[in-house]
């Protein structure tokens, strides 16, 4: 199955994330595993910028699907150019994209992925609607 991201999304953040030599498989290349350790550092530190980390207390976001497609083979060293895409607010959720480039060649997509954030009362354990800043963030 092959999900493709949107034509129409918003772009909020962009990292770069070194490629370290652990990151390897036996085939010496980047584990696919690791490219969905990229997408969560990105998001991660998009979200700490929004100061709008997980709260066990009180509410944040939880990822409650996730996908990449892999286009090319990303090999140590180098850097990954990361960005970080939103779409398609809902009353509880919003879709995230994420896309893979080598530093020094930002325009050949290596990977690409994504998924659905959906906010979360922790304490009630279920949905609740997007705050007002956030809603306002991803509709653009």
């Amino acid at each position: 199955m092959k999900l493709e991201i949107p034509e129409q999304k918003k772009l909020v953040h962009e990292m770069r994330i070194p490629i370290r030599w652990g990151d390897m498989d036996a085939m010496g290349h980047v584990n696919n595993t690791i490219y969905f350790r990229y997408m969560e550092i990105v998001r991660v530190d998009w979200l700490d910028s929004l100061k709008a980390a997980p709260n066990p207390q009180g509410q944040g976001p939880v990822i409650v699907n996730a996908f990449c497609n892999f286009y090319r083979q990303l090999e140590y060293p180098g850097e990954v150019l990361t960005r970080h895409y939103v779409s398609n607010p809902g009353r509880t959720s919003f879709d995230t994209w994420i896309t893979m480039a080598r530093a020094e060649d930002p325009q050949t997509i290596y990977a690409a992925g994504g998924a659905t954030t959906v906010w979360m009362d922790f304490p009630a354990q279920k949905s609740t609607p997007l705050p007002d800043w956030l809603r306002r963030i991803v509709e653009g």
